[in-house]
C-alpha cells in the first residue's frame, strides 16, 4: 500500500475504530476523557487556531486528534484503499467497499485522491458537534454521488444498497431483495415535493427535520459528547 507502512495501516485502523465508536455512541464520555487525559502530546500541526475557529473541537482535543492522525500514518493523508481496508474491518461479514468508497469521497471534498488531517477533522467536527442543519447538509452531499448539486433516485439506491452490502449477513437474508428499492421509493415520495424526479437540497432540509425519526438519529452524534 503506498503512503504508509504496514505499521501506519494497523495504527491508523486502530484509532480510526476508537473515532467510529465516538461516532456511533458506544464509546463512552468517560472513556473519551479518560483518553484525552492519558495522551501526551506530542506534535502541533499548523493552523491549529485556524482549525479551532472552524471546527468545535477545543485546542486540547485538536491536539490529541492530530497526535494519532499523524503518528499513525507518517504520510499524512490517507487514501481510499486504506479507507476500504478499515471499513473491510467493521464489517467483516459484509462488503463494505462500495460504502467506503463514496464515504472517502464525502471527506475527499477537494477531490484530490486522498483525505488530509484538515479533511477528516472537519468533517468529524460536523458529524459530531455540528448543528442539524450542518450535518443534514453533510449527508446531502454524501447521497449527492456526482456533484450536481441534485440527489436522483439511482444516486439513493447506489447509497442504500452499499449499505445493505456493508451489513452483509446481518441484513441478508432476513430482508427481501427489493427492500432497498422499497426504502428509495419510500424517500422520494416524501422528498420529491414538486415530483420532478430530483431532491434538491432545500427539500431535503425541509423533509428531514419534519421526520422526527431521522432527528433522532442524528440526535445521537450529540449524546456522545
Amino acid at each position: 500500500m503506498s503512503g504508509c507502512s504496514k505499521r501506519c495501516k494497523l495504527g491508523f485502523v486502530k484509532f480510526a475504530q476508537t473515532i467510529f465508536k465516538l461516532i456511533t455512541g458506544t464509546l463512552s464520555k468517560d472513556k473519551i476523557e479518560d483518553e484525552l487525559e492519558m495522551t501526551m502530546v506530542c506534535h502541533r500541526p499548523e493552523g491549529l487556531e485556524q482549525l479551532e475557529a472552524q471546527t468545535n473541537f477545543t485546542k486540547r482535543e485538536l491536539q490529541v486528534l492530530y497526535r494519532g492522525f499523524k503518528n499513525e500514518c507518517p504520510s499524512g493523508v490517507v487514501n481510499e484503499e486504506t479507507f476500504k481496508q478499515i471499513y473491510a474491518q467493521f464489517f467483516p461479514h459484509g462488503d463494505a467497499s462500495t460504502y467506503a468508497h463514496y464515504l472517502f469521497h464525502a471527506f475527499d471534498t477537494t477531490q484530490t485522491g486522498s483525505v488530509k488531517f484538515e479533511d477528516f477533522v472537519t468533517a468529524l467536527s460536523i458529524l459530531l458537534r455540528g448543528t442539524v442543519h450542518e450535518k443534514l447538509r453533510w449527508t446531502f452531499n454524501l447521497y449527492d454521488i456526482n456533484k450536481d448539486g441534485y440527489i436522483n433516485k439511482e444516486e439513493m439506491m447506489d447509497i442504500v444498497k452499499a449499505i445493505y452490502d456493508m451489513m452483509g449477513k446481518y441484513t441478508y437474508p432476513v430482508l427481501k431483495e427489493d427492500t432497498p428499492r422499497q426504502h428509495v421509493d419510500v424517500f422520494f415520495q416524501k422528498m420529491d415535493k414538486n415530483k420532478d424526479g430530483i431532491v434538491t437540497l432545500d427539500e431535503f432540509l425541509e423533509s428531514c427535520q419534519e421526520d422526527d425519526n431521522i432527528m433522532r438519529s442524528l440526535q445521537l452524534f450529540q449524546n456522545v459528547m
